[in-house]
């Protein structure tokens, strides 16, 4: 029988609408969390000292370190499905997250500290107290984040992402009650912040656990074994080039920082970056959800077609939202009267954010190719991509400090986005096998 002969599927685009809706509420959510730490500690003493703090020390510093479990969310997606499975993946996510907050430990508590934000990353003298307490306060934030997104993998393969969204809903409001609490006490910038986003992790994987014990019970531990067995060998194969994705990537947000304080006008950038870097990640947020959809459908009858409708109104929508804030008054209203950003800061962060237009596109198009890839376990390019964009955003930041003509948030920025851009080009070629025999799947044309 030929093509013409097959009969016809087709996936309704309310069915992905219908799985990603939830993730990216979960996604954007979370992405509110930072404007809301910015929006909070800048109503208290010393805004910028302690908003650069946690901006260019205490941030990027967690993120590196909780690198290499952040892909166990679509590991746990497209591997957890019996039993068996599950308790590989867990002990593994066990001892990663560990051995991995024992190293947040050393950074936080002794002179590792010194030489990783001091010799590293160059941070101004002001500010080296506040980022040392941040980070100290931060230390369950690797394993909470493991656990969770360990867990949450498993709820989106059984689709029930509607908990990661109540999830996400229980750590705002967390944070939110954090925040409160602390600016009414009149403590220090950086230690509401920072309580505030360990306090939300923690609940939220409490919250995850309980909810996808059901779940587990029911679907699980109930499922026959399917497919090749999982061994440590190959999960690993297929593990490690996904884990590098994030470390890699996480890599530049400290890189970044460490550029931006050597480049003119350090300490505004650093202190406009947490306020910056949350707008455009809500943006892009909504692209990055995409990403355990992709992995979820792809294959399924009439999965593609439906897939890429959705796709394209998606990359057109983000980009339009981040444009019309980054374009119009709306800018003046989010950094001066939400984020309460000081002038000269809500002046730098309203030019930076017209630089970022491109990202939110160019998340959802990532989020395509990789999904596609995670699917038929192909995870060396992605490793590639990634090692590309730092490749790429590292020389171009070295030509910034070397050039000292740009303001720093600017020329980092504008490094990101050219290297996200060839990043996303990388994908698609490596991608583009694995595209046409899912498109041909999702046919029913394979042979």
């Amino acid at each position: 029988m030929n093509a013409s002969q097959l009969p016809s599927f087709r996936m309704p685009v309310s069915r992905v609408i219908r799985l990603w809706a939830p993730l990216a509420a979960s996604w954007v959510l979370m992405a509110v969390e930072l404007p809301m730490l910015t929006a909070v500690v800048a109503r208290l003493p010393d805004p910028t000292v302690h908003l650069a703090a946690y901006g260019s020390i205490v941030f990027p510093i967690s993120l590196v370190v909780e690198g290499p479990i952040i892909m166990l969310l679509a590991a746990s997606t497209a591997l957890c499905t019996y039993e068996r499975a599950y308790r590989q993946l867990h002990r593994f996510m066990m001892v990663t997250s560990f051995s991995l907050t024992l190293l947040h430990m050393a950074i936080a508590f002794t002179p590792l500290y010194e030489f990783v934000a001091v010799t590293i990353m160059g941070a101004p003298e002001e500010i080296l107290e506040s980022g040392r307490l941040g980070l100290q306060i931060m230390t369950p934030w690797t394993w909470s984040i493991a656990y969770r997104r360990f867990h949450q993998g498993v709820l989106i393969r059984h689709e029930r992402s509607r908990e990661v969204t109540f999830g996400t809903l229980v750590r705002l409001f967390a944070n939110a009650a954090t925040l409160f609490i602390g600016y009414k006490l009149g403590l220090s910038g950086i230690v509401v912040g920072a309580t505030a986003i360990a306090a939300g992790v923690v609940i939220e994987a409490i919250y995850i656990g309980w909810r996808v014990q059901p779940v587990l019970r029911e679907r699980v531990f109930t499922a026959p074994a399917t497919g090749t067995p999982l061994t440590l060998r190959s999960f690993l194969h297929f593990y490690i080039p996904l884990a590098l994705t994030p470390v890699i990537t996480l890599m530049i947000q400290p890189i970044g920082a460490a550029a931006m304080s050597r480049m003119p006008l350090a300490l505004d950038s650093l202190a406009a970056w947490p306020a910056v870097h949350g707008l455009v990640f809500i943006t892009r947020s909504m692209g990055m959800a995409y990403n355990e959809v992709v992995v979820s459908l792809a294959g399924e009858p009439g999965s593609t077609a439906a897939l890429k409708r959705f796709q394209t109104w998606l990359i057109i929508g983000t980009m339009l939202l981040l444009a019309a804030l980054a374009l119009t008054p709306l800018a003046g209203f989010w950094f001066s009267t939400l984020s309460h950003l000081p002038a000269e800061l809500v002046i730098l962060s309203t030019l930076a954010i017209a630089l970022a237009i491109p990202m939110p596109g160019y998340a959802v198009l990532q989020s395509w190719y990789q999904g596609a890839l995670v699917k038929a376990r192909k995870t060396k390019p992605i490793t590639e991509a990634v090692l590309l964009y730092f490749a790429l955003s590292s020389g171009l930041l070295a030509i910034g400090i070397a050039w000292q003509k740009t303001a720093g948030i600017y020329w980092a920025l504008g490094s990101f986005v050219i290297a996200g851009c060839a990043q996303t080009t990388w994908l698609w070629w490596r991608s583009r096998k694995v595209l046409r025999d899912m498109k041909a799947l999702s046919q029913g044309t394979t042979s």
